[in-house]
């Protein structure tokens, strides 16, 4: 598996993961026990999310040349 394969299945997972986890604290934070935290672990996670999209991006543009083997 080539760096550019390798680098597309972890940008998947971690943009999925941070998503779900920005989700999960706002599904909390609706809760009665829920804490201004809760929303801003929310917005944090929601951003890096995008962000580990746009690296993604950036890293797949830079090494086009590149295979996925």
């Amino acid at each position: 598996m080539s760096l550019k394969a390798l680098h597309l299945v972890f940008v998947n997972a971690f943009s999925i993961l941070a998503f779900c986890f920005a989700a999960w604290l706002l599904k909390h934070y609706s809760t009665p026990e829920g804490q201004a935290l809760d929303l801003v672990g929310a917005l944090g996670s929601t951003i890096a999310g995008i962000a580990i999209i746009v690296y993604g991006v950036r890293f797949l543009k830079k090494l086009k040349n590149i295979s996925y083997l």
